[in-house]
C-alpha cells in the first residue's frame, strides 16, 4: 500500500489538507498527517485539525509521496522549518513524489526543486522564482513533482495523486463515489 505524508503547519489551508487526506484514504492509501510541533493545528480559516502524529515521529518512516497544503501563514511556517526543506530535497533525490498546492509550491521552489520545472500555484506565489516555468492549469506535473492552484482545484489535485499512486481505475472508482 502506498504511503503519503501530509505535513501540517499552523495556518495551513484546511480545505486542501482535508481533501487530500480524505481522497487518498478513500483510495486505500495510507495518508499520514503530521504537525510540525506535535499539537493540533489551527488552519488558515480557524478550523482545528488533530494530526495523526508529530513530524519528528513521521520522519522516522519512509513515504512514497509528500504533499504540502497551502494557506497562509501555513506555507511560510512550512518553509521556515528546516526539517521540511530537508524532507523535500531527500524525497526528490530518492525520486519520490513531491507535491504542493496553492501557496505551497513556493516551498518547493525555495528548496531548489522547481528550477527549470513546470509548476502552478495560487496567483503570484511563484513570482519571486523566475526559474520556474509557470503554468496556469489546475494541476501541473513535471516528472515526480505535482503542483496545483488552490482550494478550488484541491479535488482534481487529490484525484491526480490517487492516479499516480494507484492507477486510473482506482482514480475512477474514487471519483465515481464522489458523485462529481
Amino acid at each position: 500500500m502506498p504511503s503519503v505524508l501530509v505535513p501540517l503547519a499552523h495556518g495551513s489551508e484546511e480545505l486542501e489538507a482535508v481533501t487530500v487526506l480524505n481522497l487518498l484514504r478513500r483510495a486505500g492509501i495510507e495518508a499520514v498527517s503530521a504537525s510540525l510541533d506535535g499539537q493540533p493545528v489551527r488552519g488558515s480559516r480557524g478550523t482545528v485539525i488533530v494530526p495523526d502524529t508529530a513530524l519528528e515521529e513521521a520522519l522516522k518512516r519512509d513515504f512514497d509521496m509528500v504533499v504540502l497544503p497551502g494557506g497562509q501563514p501555513g506555507t511560510r511556517n512550512l518553509q521556515a522549518d528546516p526539517r521540511i526543506i530537508k524532507l523535500l530535497q531527500d524525497m526528490a533525490t530518492r525520486n519520490r513524489y513531491v507535491c504542493a498546492i496553492c501557496a505551497a509550491p513556493s516551498v518547493l521552489a525555495a528548496a531548489g526543486l522547481l528550477h527549470g520545472k513546470r509548476a502552478t500555484s495560487f496567483p503570484t506565489c511563484l513570482d519571486d522564482f523566475p526559474q520556474v516555468s509557470l503554468q496556469t492549469a489546475a494541476v501541473v506535473e513535471d516528472g515526480k513533482i505535482i503542483t496545483s492552484r488552490g482550494p478550488g482545484t484541491a479535488m482534481d489535485f487529490a484525484l491526480t495523486l490517487v492516479e499516480r499512486l494507484c492507477g486510473k481505475p482506482k482514480r475512477d472508482e474514487v471519483e465515481a463515489g464522489l458523485v462529481r
